[in-house]
Order: structure tokens, then C-alpha cells, then sequence
């Protein structure tokens, strides 16, 4: 979906797509990263820190009500106050019976022209996570964590059946289209690699619209991704959409005895990847 400045308005927006998403048959849906907003992390603005809210708090008890009444899944990215200066960004999962399981807080922050994240977010200190939903059993990273195969990894070897990745990426509207061509088909390789690595689902939920008065064009470009890293759906780049893709998390056990990548994992040489950089021997 596209947003606006309005916060209550991007709530109500989403929340009739939730009721759209149920109506197709949907039994888990993700919204796109920060969804009751713009983008703000464009600039550094104190301002910014007004659009927060305590995780658990009103977002997610209007969406716990809405998941029990649907009787889906919410999987619902936002911008979390923690505490006076301590700001998070965070993704709540509501279980399809309205309860909150939880909250994931972004582990990778950026810090990049007009993704000035670090200004806004404490990094994540919860770890990774895993949620036992009453349709499958979930793991959570934040669009920054996408390009990171430890958090991936990390997160199916705690048993996640599908990695769900709520997303706010875009284009500079200036840029050429070589460039943005190549830069989604960077963004939807690495994380389809994920779904290999790990032989599960990949969901990768992201935004659309102009932004930052016509400047950032977010590129939409959501997609579904078996074990193999075959694409079951892909969104438009520009267009808002309500899609329902049956997954069927039975495939995984299949899929990673004829691909046994974690069976011959060498758990006993990684131990180098706790490094920085490995510049000594």
C-alpha cells in the first residue's frame, strides 16, 4: 500500500485491506515496514518522534481486535517508543484468537542517504525471533535485516517455517532505470537465496508510492518465494495490491532432504564469523 502523513488514515487503509485479505481466504497477513506512516527516516527530524507509540499499545489492540474477528494472523510493522529517548523499529505479531505473541525489534540498522535510521532506532536487543501462530510457526526480520544471511539463518535454525521480511525500499526518482533494474533484482536475489539456504518460504512485503515530495519512489515488488527460490507471487512496482499465495510449509522437510544443506552445515568452523573483519591470522 501507499501512505500518507495521516497516521489514522494509514490505519484504517490497512486494516480494510486486512478485511480484503481475510474475504480472498488469507490466513497470515503482513503489512509493509512502518505502515501507519511515511517514510520518515528521510530526514532527521525531532518531529518524527511524536508518530511512536508503546509496543504493545493502541495499534496493536485495534489490530488484536481485528485478528480475532477476522480469525487471521497480523504481522504489523511499527514504530516503537520504549521508553523516554529509546525508539525502536519493531513488528508485533497478533495471533489469529486477537492475543499478542510478541514483538521483533530490526537488529541491522541503516544509515544512508535518505534512510537516515540510525537517527531514529536503538538497534534490536530482544535477538532474533520465532512466533507459534495458530496457522504456522513464523519468523520475523525487517527489510535492513534482508541482506544479512546470519539473521536468516539464525532465524529458520529456531524453527521459523516461513521468514517474513515487512519492507520500506524505494528508487530516487532521478535514478535511471539500469540502475533501479538492477538494484530490485539485488534485493529480490539475496533474499531468495535465503529461501535456498534455508529451505523455507520467503515474504517480502514492501511499499509503494512517491515519497519525500516526488523524490523516493518506493518499488513495491513484493514476492513469495518457495525453497528453491522459485518466485510463487510478485507484485507491481507501482500499483496497491491485496495477493493470497497458499504456502504449504509441508514442502520443507522435502525440499531440505534432497537439498540436505543443513544436515552438512560445519557448525565446528564458523566460528570466524563472530569477526568483524578477519585481517590477522
Amino acid at each position: 500500500m501507499s501512505c500518507t502523513g495521516d497516521k489514522e488514515a494509514n490505519l484504517r487503509k490497512a486494516m480494510a485491506g486486512l478485511k480484503e485479505a481475510a474475504v480472498k481466504g488469507a490466513q497470515i497477513v503482513c503489512l509493509q515496514e512502518l505502515f501507519t506512516s511515511l517514510y520518515f527516516c528521510d530526514t532527521e527530524d525531532y518531529e518524527h518522534f511524536k508518530l511512536a507509540e508503546a509496543v504493545p499499545g493502541p495499534s496493536t489492540e485495534a489490530l488484536g481486535r481485528l485478528a480475532a474477528e477476522l480469525k487471521i494472523v497480523i504481522i504489523a510493522s511499527l514504530f516503537e517508543k520504549r521508553a523516554q529517548g529509546i525508539y525502536h523499529n519493531t513488528t508485533a505479531v497478533l495471533d489469529a484468537d486477537g492475543s499478542y505473541l510478541g514483538k521483533y525489534r530490526k537488529m541491522h540498522i541503516p544509515d544512508d542517504p535518505a534512510y537516515y535510521e540510525k537517527f531514529y532506532f536503538t538497534p534490536g536487543d530482544l535477538g532474533y525471533k520465532v512466533f507459534s501462530t495458530q496457522y504456522a510457526r513464523l519468523g520475523v526480520l525487517i527489510c535492513w535485516d534482508q541482506w544479512y544471511p546470519e539473521a536468516a539463518r539464525i532465524t529458520a535454525l529456531m524453527g521459523a517455517e516461513i521468514l517474513f521480511y515487512p519492507t520500506a525500499i524505494g528508487w530516487a526518482s532521478s535514478q535511471d532505470e539500469k540502475t533501479n533494474t538492477e538494484q530490485y533484482n539485488a534485493w529480490q536475489t539475496i533474499q531468495r537465496s535465503h529461501a535456498v539456504a534455508n529451505g523455507v518460504h520467503v515474504v517480502s512485503v514492501n511499499r509503494v508510492g512517491l515519497e519525500q515530495q516526488g523524490a523516493m519512489k518506493f518499488w513495491g515488488g513484493s514476492f513469495v518465494a518457495n525453497p528453491l527460490g522459485s518466485l510463487l507471487y510478485k507484485g507491481s512496482h507501482e500499483e496497491e495490491e491485496v495477493a493470497v499465495v497458499e504456502i504449504d510449509t509441508a514442502e520443507t522437510d522435502r525440499y531440505r532432504t534432497h537439498w540436505p544443506f543443513m544436515r552438512d552445515r560445519r557448525i565446528d568452523s564458523y566460528q570466524p564469523i563472530t569477526r568483524r573483519y578477519i585481517d590477522e591470522e
